[in-house]
């Protein structure tokens, strides 16, 4: 197929959740301050993933097409999302945990992102190298992990095996065990807005290549 762009199509959530991710940001941010810590800003927006793929380069104005038509298909306001937990992941860093807001999606969710897989399917690639991604001089390099990540996002990663979150920040595995042990009051929330993001290392939402407002 050509030269492959990784991309990931994002749902930016609502000022609801916007309030929610801040505030538990900030927590992180006293467990872990920055430089290694960090706040949710422009290069860390909240967001949700909904697919990750390998395309054609030449053809994103194809695919920002596609999408589009999805979304003009669908009914936005009925993309909601519930948030149910804080939970980690353990990084490089012994003893830190990367968190997120663990949200539940509705079954809309699960259809708007099979419509995207059916639509994206004629520019999809595979084998997709560290070229496909964005690289900076503070990471030059693109895990074998995250290559690995988007070529088999779709079966294990969506549909059933969808695990939407909200990524919202680091702290230390002591902090993180009192935090997810702590009540969590649900929050349903809407989508504000849609965008089409370059990949860079371990799947971050590098650069904006498309965005619809809803």
């Amino acid at each position: 197929m050509g030269e492959l762009t990784a991309i990931d199509i994002l749902i930016h959530p609502d000022d609801s959740m916007l309030a929610r991710a801040t505030s538990v940001n900030e927590r992180m941010r006293q467990s872990v301050p920055p430089p290694q810590g960090f706040a949710l800003d422009e290069h860390h927006q909240p967001h949700i993933t909904v697919l990750q793929r390998y395309v054609s380069s030449v053809d994103l104005d194809a695919v920002y097409d596609a999408i589009g038509a999805v979304l003009g298909s669908v009914e936005l306001s009925t993309l909601a999302f519930t948030a149910v937990a804080i939970r980690h992941m353990e990084v490089g860093t012994p003893g830190v945990g990367l968190s997120g807001i663990i949200v539940k999606p509705g079954p809309e969710v699960l259809d708007f992102q099979s419509r995207l897989i059916d639509a994206l399917t004629p520019f999809t690639g595979s084998d997709g190298t560290a070229d496909a991604y964005v690289r900076t001089d503070a990471e030059p390099e693109i895990n074998s992990a995250t290559i690995d990540y988007i070529e088999h996002y779709v079966p294990e990663h969506s549909g059933e095996n969808y695990m939407a979150h909200v990524t919202v920040g680091l702290a230390t595995l002591d902090d993180l065990s009192t935090i997810e042990g702590e009540s969590f009051e649900p929050l349903t929330f809407l989508p504000a807005g849609v965008s089409v993001y370059q990949l860079g290392n371990n799947g971050t939402a590098a650069k904006r290549l498309n965005n619809w407002a809803v």
